[in-house]
């Protein structure tokens, strides 16, 4: 998933254009393509066209008076569910691409393009059984060994910090049998803004200091064991693991209202669990405060060992320029904390939902039409960089790419991705769409390149044009971002309607217009020394993030499992 908050990397740069004689026709060839555009808001019902073109009123009509934007949201949410790289799961719910593609006339396919190791996710059940009884809340972090169905009960310890990893080693044996404590306990549980709403300001100042001395102790407890716990346990499991260890818990809790991450572990015999912020906190006060509390585990995950992984690619072919491509992106893997619906669910129906009304209402485009759904975006955008790599013939004849991959709310953020030409096309399209979606759109002209994050930087770096369609965040991060809440009633569906309508219209426009988006790139080392010359951010603090100096680099695809322990 996009992990850049909206509008965050880095906003001044789509703006800091060179005014050479080049810019200045670019710039004059925008202002004309966006004088059309009126600055008044307009209601959702007036289906304001600015072009005559009966396509973009049929896009309009299906997309937003027949869109199948919910029922295909409640089978990949709640029926199939989330879709873990390498998992059972995500291989039946590709299955189900293929077919539902097939339904629609559209041809699809599953592309294997490596393996990656498998696991299968069952219940979790954890219990606090001394000194009193409670059911915790929590579950097994992905790629956990479960405990074969039965009960493993063990007393818990606090991970101590040590002089070294000497001192860490040695220590071990106090550990075995023992579910190891591995973060810290919070002093709090609420939000953020709601210390904001209600604290005084000497509570507030209290409770921030705390969290800031907290968050860093326990980075340098980690730090002087040697090892890591990457996304979840990481190499300090593992270690932790061959001690014999009973299980470890852990927890990471987000800025919001029972919100944990999600994430992964690769023990192989000890369990890794994930508990809420509250029962974490619960189970580490007991323990620090010598109640030698017990706690119990029936857990059931199984390691299926490496396992093919695919790609899912659906097609509309193109007539006068079938090696021509228009790619629509989005991410198809999800953690499985919840049902991966915001990430990146929303992205995978938007797209689904703009080829199905594709192929009613341009059946035969002038230019190839792919969709292209990834697996293994969390692992690294492994898909789509196997994918990129594959196929050179696409990244030959890319015309332009779409990726949409951060929530579930409307599109409200588009730019040229470092492509000045892209821009210029971009404004060109907009101009033609609907003042309803139109009027959403923060549009940043020539923009910056993709250097990770989301799946468009694989097909960027290769110099092939690729954009971002960016959305509004409605707490995107704090809720449902890689959490165990994100689920199908976190959807805005008036708001997904609208983007899988804008993305069809996009796509259409792309294929059918009569000139090709060029390959010219932004003057990056000059824009990157105005950015980096200027340390205050627009709201008057200091900016301390620097703009690369270079277009990104592609990074290989791993085309088997690549262990993230650090």
């Amino acid at each position: 998933m996009d992990r850049r908050p909206v509008g965050a990397v880095p906003p001044a740069a789509v703006h800091f254009n060179l005014v050479d004689g080049t810019m200045m026709r670019r710039l004059l060839t925008l202002a004309a393509a966006f004088a059309v555009l009126p600055l008044a808001r307009l209601p959702l019902s007036a289906q304001t066209f600015p072009s005559p073109d009966p396509v973009i009123k049929q896009i309009w009509a299906i997309g937003m008076d027949s869109s199948m934007t919910e029922p295909l949201a409640h089978t990949l949410f709640d029926s199939l569910g989330p879709r873990l790289m390498g998992s059972p799961d995500i291989t039946r719910a590709q299955d189900w691409l293929v077919r539902t593609y097939g339904s629609w006339g559209i041809g699809a396919k599953n592309e294997q393009y490596g393996t990656w190791r498998s696991w299968r996710r069952g219940y979790s059940h954890i219990d606090l059984v001394s000194p009193r009884v409670r059911s915790l809340e929590g579950m097994m972090l992905g790629y956990s060994p479960g405990t074969n169905k039965k009960d493993v009960t063990a007393e818990t310890i606090i991970l101590p910090d040590f002089t070294d990893s000497t001192a860490f080693v040695q220590w071990l044996p106090q550990a075995k049998g023992k579910f190891v404590l591995v973060a810290p306990g919070q002093p709090t549980c609420r939000p953020t803004d709601d210390w904001d709403t209600n604290a005084t300001p000497q509570s507030l100042a209290r409770m921030d200091s705390l969290k800031r001395a907290l968050t860093q102790e326990w980075r340098e407890r980690i730090r002087h064991t040697g090892y890591s716990l990457a996304l979840g346990t990481g190499s300090l499991g593992v270690r932790m693991e061959e001690a014999g260890v009973a299980g470890i818990l852990t927890s990471r809790p987000k800025n919001g209202w029972g919100t944990i991450e999600i994430f992964e572990t690769y023990d192989t015999k000890a369990p890794a669990v994930a508990l809420s912020c509250e029962d974490y906190g619960l189970v580490y006060r007991l323990t620090a405060d010598g109640d030698h509390p017990r706690v119990r585990m029936n857990l059931d995950g199984q390691l299926l060992g490496e396992q093919p992984v695919f790609n899912t690619i659906a097609t509309i072919p193109g007539t006068e320029k079938p090696n021509e491509y228009v790619v629509l992106s989005a991410h198809f893997d999800s953690w499985d904390g919840g049902s991966g619906a915001t990430d990146n669910g929303t992205g995978t129906v938007t797209m689904m939902e703009a080829m199905r009304i594709l192929k009613l209402v341009d059946p035969h485009p002038k230019r190839t039409i792919i969709v292209g759904h990834w697996a293994g975006e969390e692992e690294g955008l492994v898909g789509s960089r196997a994918y990129s790599e594959d196929h050179p013939e696409v990244i030959q004849g890319l015309q332009v790419l779409f990726n949409q991959d951060n929530g579930t709310g409307r599109i409200v953020r588009i730019s040229g991705g470092g492509f000045p030409d892209l821009a210029v096309h971009l404004a060109k399209w907009l101009g033609s769409v609907p003042a309803e979606l139109r009027n959403e759109i923060n549009f940043g002209g020539d923009g910056f390149p993709a250097g990770g994050g989301s799946d468009h930087a694989s097909f960027a770096c290769h110099g092939a044009p690729a954009a971002e369609l960016g959305s509004l965040p409605w707490n995107y991060f704090n809720y449902t971002w890689h959490t165990q809440r994100d689920t199908y009633d976190k959807i805005v569906f008036d708001d997904l309607k609208s983007n899988a309508t804008l993305t069809a219209m996009l796509a259409y426009l792309a294929a059918e217009d009569p000139t090709t988006v060029s390959r010219e790139k932004i003057d990056i080392a000059a824009l990157a020394a105005r950015f980096n010359a200027d340390t205050t951010a627009r709201n008057g603090r200091r900016r301390y993030y620097r703009m690369p100096t270079t277009w990104p680099e592609c990074q290989p695809a791993p085309r088997q499992t690549k262990a993230r322990l650090q």
